[in-house]
């Protein structure tokens, strides 16, 4: 009888090979009740001794560990996230975008507002500028076909 020979290209197939979508289920009662899914097992497994592992490194940086006491640090101080902070300057929302653009290099070199946070205005006129766009273009191809 010939073997089937198995290579790395060969896909692996998943339970019953006959069996196709649509049919009738092979196991129509399901999974038994009481059967644990093997993440599951683990993951309690972790649980049970996660106590004892975070007693061990926050004993390891006590000892000097540097590795564990950045663990526990990111645990117990996580890193700052940036925040945009808050500007104040001369801005027309009703002038063209070329006029806008200016206004925040203008209040960029100025000292009004940083040159991170102009950049980040900056993208934000020129994603408002093309969504006015697509508004636009939606309101001529609906005028060419007859549509209110």
């Amino acid at each position: 009888m010939d073997e089937l020979k198995l290579d790395a290209s060969t896909p692996k197939i998943k339970g019953n090979p006959q069996w196709v979508r649509g049919m009738p289920s092979p196991n129509k009662a399901g999974r038994p009740k009481g059967i644990v899914d093997a993440r599951t097992k683990v993951t309690q497994a972790l649980l049970d001794d996660a106590n004892a592992v975070v007693r061990v490194v926050i004993d390891a940086a006590l000892a000097g560990d540097v590795q564990a006491a950045g663990i526990v640090l990111s645990r117990v101080a996580p890193a700052l996230k940036a925040q945009g902070e808050k500007v104040q300057f001369d801005f027309d929302a009703k002038a063209g975008v070329t006029e806008q653009a200016e206004s925040v290099l203008q209040a960029i070199a100025n000292g009004e507002v940083s040159p991170d946070m102009g950049k980040q205005i900056i993208e934000a006129i020129s994603m408002l500028y093309g969504i006015k766009q697509i508004s636009e273009f939606e309101q001529r191809l609906a005028l060419l076909e007859g549509k209110p």
